[in-house]
């Protein structure tokens, strides 16, 4: 069976690592992987080091896109992954979360009736003005297989119509939808285990044997409006008033558009203030060291949302709703938005609460291997 996967930004790369390392411990007599990397996130620092550092086979294709208006981007993407479609011919598409990546593979897939498998389907924020939102219910629609990573997420799509009691074969009007947990989990059981040993990202922070915050902040609601970036980082500068040590690993659009937008004053306190380590982006590994690490997190990605849940550490939401419910029914997080007393209330509120709860709510670490054993089993039936 040959499948062809795409990623192009950060968290794609990440989890198809888990794909891609079970298919070679387990599968690599039945699947042929073919790796097409868009180019979405073209710093090396996002791309490059976590392709090396987690062992990723190095893509096939590279379409070079780079960083354009959402049209113009996912219309490159667009052309570039069906003429990739077309010379490779595989059985599966396999596509991952909800970025222009995702968008433009679904419908380069499904234009070309190629199978799109959906890797982290079913997610929903329940706000259309995300890019993201669109993007993640485009490609569900466009699906012929989607491996959801929660109850939650399926029943957001028994919501919107799917059947979860559908049987093969499959295919895109007739789609097999399957809870299989969450591929992130399979990443975090295994790299958890060398992350610390592989970096030193603690000591030379001078953070060793001391609790601190960690804070990433990159999405464009809150980079692009500076009331919202202000507010953020005013409240980072308050908690760290507090004798709170915060590390912010800055995304490059956020550190550019931080003097940009807000201009020179919150920039000259944030680099007076010595509590506040704001350092360039991190790998993958050092990442992971950070959250096992860290007292408490405070984010706006999706992804190190699930991190924080994993590590059982109390989260922050900086956006005005989350994709990952479980996370704040299960009170080991809170909903702050962009709002400064918010999220200073909310950091307080966490660091001083006993009773966290931290239920498993995201599989069993295995989800790459119930993925692939899935494709193999309907592959000649689709």
């Amino acid at each position: 069976m040959k499948i062809l996967t795409i990623v192009g930004a950060r968290p794609q790369i990440i989890k198809a690592a888990a794909l891609s390392r079970a298919i070679r411990n387990h599968f690599a007599a039945e699947i042929d992987e073919i790796i097409v990397h868009t180019g979405q996130h073209y710093d090396a620092n996002m791309s490059q080091v976590f392709i090396d550092e987690l062992e990723i086979p190095a893509p096939n294709i590279n379409l070079n896109i780079g960083s354009a208006s959402h049209g113009k981007q996912t219309a490159m993407m667009l052309q570039g992954i069906e003429d990739a479609l077309l010379a490779e011919a595989p059985d599966f598409l396999v596509l991952y979360g909800d970025t222009n990546s995702t968008l433009a593979g679904a419908l380069a897939g499904s234009k070309l009736r190629i199978p799109v498998v959906h890797i982290e389907a079913g997610l929903r924020s329940f706000n259309k003005s995300m890019p993201e939102e669109i993007n993640r219910i485009m490609c569900d629609h466009a699906s012929t297989l989607l491996f959801v990573p929660t109850s939650a997420g399926i029943r957001n799509l028994e919501k919107e119509g799917f059947r979860t009691d559908n049987t093969a074969p499959y295919s895109a009007d007739n789609p097999g939808v399957f809870h299989c947990g969450d591929i992130m989990f399979d990443n975090l059981v295994h790299y958890s285990r060398i992350s610390e040993a592989k970096t030193g990202i603690i000591n030379s922070l001078n953070l060793t044997g001391k609790q601190f915050i960690l804070c990433t902040i990159h999405r464009d609601n809150n980079t692009d409006i500076p009331e919202r970036l202000h507010s953020i980082f005013d409240a980072l500068i308050t908690i760290a008033n507090n004798n709170t040590d915060i590390v912010v690993p800055l995304h490059p659009r956020t550190r550019k558009l931080l003097l940009d937008k807000t201009g020179d004053g919150i920039s000259t306190r944030l680099s007076k203030n010595h509590r506040i380590h704001l350092i360039p982006p991190v790998s993958y590994l050092e990442m992971i060291a950070l959250e096992k690490n860290a007292s408490l997190i405070i984010t706006d990605s999706g992804g190190v949302q699930k991190e924080a849940y994993f590590f059982h550490k109390p989260l922050v939401v900086a956006r005005p709703e989350t994709e990952w419910t479980e996370i704040i029914e299960n009170g080991a997080g809170i909903i702050a938005d962009a709002d400064e007393s918010r999220i200073v209330n909310a950091v307080d509120e966490l660091l001083n609460k006993s009773d966290l709860q931290f239920p498993e709510v995201f599989g069993n670490g295995r989800a790459a291997e119930f993925i692939c054993n899935t494709m193999l089993s309907h592959s000649a039936r689709i």
